[in-house]
């Protein structure tokens, strides 16, 4: 075997690792909560030693980030993906309506990042780094706000496509609490729509002019 073929199979194993720590450690978190999981419990269910852990991430919030990240890229890309579908002129009642019928609603997601948030509110530190990843989805959604021309006028009371993200993602954080406490996620998934719709719209379903 080459160095190169040799190099490529490491970095193949590394990626692999840690992916494996990724989905155990959300499965941990979810089980147990955030703040209840130690780096120990994270690798005995993955499979791996703590060496293994510490050649991916130096702490469980680094971890967590990863995890973010993750999560925060599907659902940018969801968004953009129902949202792209109009061209240049958004058709925002019909993007909504495709945007809730595939906007990730996990309850497992919903219970670790509620208990990742809680923790990050008592570190202003990890809570600079939460304000990122949000940062991060607020701007796509905002990107293909601003790009849409014609139809997508917005109402003027959220301003610029930055006040209507911020809107937007609001409208989430509000749904998805109330879903951690009922499970009801086909009703999450209308009221959202419900929101979203009046938010972008004079509420009538048609764009404001």
């Amino acid at each position: 075997m080459t160095v190169e073929g040799a190099q490529t199979r490491v970095t193949r194993r590394r990626l692999r690792t840690r992916a494996n720590l990724l989905d155990a450690a959300f499965a941990v978190f979810a089980a147990k909560g955030f703040g209840r999981v130690s780096i120990e419990e994270v690798c005995e269910a993955a499979g791996y030693s703590r060496g293994a852990f510490y050649s991916n991430f130096a702490t469980l919030d680094e971890l967590f980030f990863a995890l973010c990240r993750q999560r925060a890229e599907l659902i940018a890309d969801q968004v953009a993906e129902a949202l792209g579908l109009d061209g240049p002129d958004l058709d925002v009642p019909a993007a909504v309506d495709r945007v809730t019928e595939v906007l990730l609603l996990d309850l497992d997601w919903l219970l670790v990042k509620t208990d990742f948030l809680v923790h990050a509110a008592r570190r202003p530190d990890v809570a600079r780094t939460l304000l990122e990843h949000r940062a991060r989805l607020r701007g796509a959604i905002a990107d293909r706000l601003a790009r849409a021309r014609g139809r997508a006028a917005l109402p003027a009371v959220l301003g610029d496509p930055g006040g209507a993200a911020h809107a937007v993602v609001a409208a989430y954080d509000g749904v998805t609490t109330q879903l951690l406490l009922d499970k009801d996620v086909e009703g999450a998934r209308a009221w959202l729509g419900q929101l979203l719709t009046a938010l972008l719209t004079d509420g009538s379903g048609n764009t404001a002019p």
